[in-house]
């Protein structure tokens, strides 16, 4: 057989009659078989097999398996109401063709926010190279000094969990922190500007960053 699968009743019920109807061959094993898997395109190990089931059993149907019942439907509602069997639900999910995936990261946006953006897409959709050459695109963020990664792993004995050398001390407050701010175009960068322990206000962002280094590039005329 090219590919694997299951022989209906009605076939079954095709070969034990040409094995009954007398065409002989001899197996590797010596036992007396009727020569159908040529004509009906199958192994010889499964014409073997099916007719000493149908002498064990006189039965030319298929057995059942006897494994255990299959339980969940293939409907995702049915498997959301069997909360005990998560292992199920997500078998079923993934038979559907959901998998399990982390998030992708973005900051809520309201209405208004999606409209301003689409706004502001389409008034620079016919923008030319030269045009976007003229502009700078930046940003500023803050960064924790303390490590708050709970992913790190550490080996200890079991019971010695609240031991100094097993703890990791952590600010609930954390103060230890510096902005940065960088600044992107067409055809370069900006250099960083690193400032510890401030506020990033509309007045210190001018005086601090706009004019000591954006000002001074002679392209920044938007």
């Amino acid at each position: 057989m090219s590919s694997r699968h299951h022989i209906d009743d009605f076939m079954r019920g095709r070969i034990i009659g040409k094995i009954e109807e007398g065409r002989k061959i001899t197996d590797s094993t010596g036992i007396c078989y009727f020569s159908i898997d040529r004509e009906f395109d199958i192994a010889h190990s499964v014409v073997s097999r099916l007719w000493k089931s149908f002498k064990s059993t006189e039965m030319c149907s298929r057995r059942h398996g006897g494994g255990r019942v299959r339980t969940g439907g293939k409907s995702v509602s049915c498997c959301l109401r069997k909360a005990d069997l998560p292992k199920t639900v997500a078998r079923r999910l993934r038979e559907g063709g959901l998998y399990a995936r982390r998030p992708v990261v973005c900051p809520p946006l309201t209405r208004q926010h999606h409209t301003a953006r689409l706004q502001w897409c389409r008034e620079h959709h016919n923008w030319t190279e030269q045009d976007w050459a003229c502009v700078l695109f930046s940003d500023e963020n803050r960064f924790s000094l303390s490590s708050d990664c709970r992913r790190q792993l550490i080996w200890r004995e079991s019971g010695t969990a609240y031991r100094p050398e097993n703890s990791q001390e952590k600010d609930r407050y954390p103060t230890c922190s510096i902005m940065v701010w960088a600044g992107i175009r067409i055809n370069g960068r900006m250099r960083l500007h690193v400032a510890a322990n401030w506020t990033m206000t509309g007045q210190r962002y001018i005086d601090e960053v706009l004019l000591p280094h954006v000002r001074l590039f002679p392209w920044c005329c938007r």
